[in-house]
């Protein structure tokens, strides 16, 4: 990623915080075994600061959308705050394998680690951490193999590791393209159907919240016309 690319992806900017779009299959920040990393194009968002900008929250490798990065030392202590309290609302898209019977509804599921040697792979785990997710379904219909999908918007009230991929597997809708919690290592899996369309963020009191909304990754767009929808519609 170049620095002109790195600076295409910003989606918005102020004194406090940058929201970028995060592409799909880059993690965020290096891992241990090394290798490419969003982090490490950071100094192109610097805007005359001293540092680069610095995360706030974390996606998932395969997950693209808003990502919320903090300016300097004070605006991470406040972006992190307003995580924890829980008082940032996030809004995915995702694509599922299978047709939910109703329109929407709420999923209340504790989750745990799976165990000591899946890293930070989950599982529903009723002495877990509570975990809450409202689901909306916005189109449902079928894939070109005739199988059944629905296109859904995810918005978390707490924010698990993998919260959403876990939910929708639990339900009996994994999400399309999951290699952990779906059936994505299948030859001619599509990538991971995870988006953070949009991120609203009071980051200071008195003030309107900013609203943020990313535009729907390439890998996604297929899909979303084989159900017949219009992201700006959506």
């Amino acid at each position: 990623m170049t620095p002109e690319d790195m600076l295409s992806r910003l989606l918005y900017r102020d004194g406090l915080m940058l929201v970028v779009d995060k592409p799909a299959g880059l993690p965020v920040h290096r891992g241990p075994r090394g290798g490419d990393n969003l982090e490490d194009h950071f100094d192109a968002l610097r805007f005359g600061l001293p540092r680069p900008p610095a995360l706030a929250h974390r996606l998932d490798r395969d997950t693209s959308g808003c990502l919320v990065l903090g300016r300097h030392r004070k605006a991470l202590e406040r972006l992190g705050k307003l995580f924890r309290d829980g008082r940032i609302e996030k809004t995915y898209w995702a694509v599922v394998e299978g047709a939910p019977a109703d329109d929407a509804g709420e999923i209340d599921m504790a989750l745990g680690r799976l165990d000591s040697t899946r890293g930070w792979w989950m599982r529903p785990d009723p002495l877990g951490l509570p975990a809450q997710t409202h689901w909306r379904a916005l189109a449902r219909g079928q894939d070109t193999e005739g199988r059944d999908i629905a296109f859904l918007e995810l918005k978390p009230r707490t924010g698990r590791t993998h919260q959403l991929r876990v939910h929708m597997q639990a339900m009996g809708w994994p999400i399309l393209g999951d290699p952990v919690y779906g059936h994505g290592k299948r030859e001619g899996a599509p990538p991971l159907h995870l988006h953070a369309r949009a991120i609203v963020v009071p980051i200071r009191d008195g003030h309107e919240s900013v609203a943020v909304t990313a535009p729907v990754p390439p890998h996604m767009r297929g899909t979303l016309d084989t159900l017949g929808c219009d992201e700006t519609r959506a």
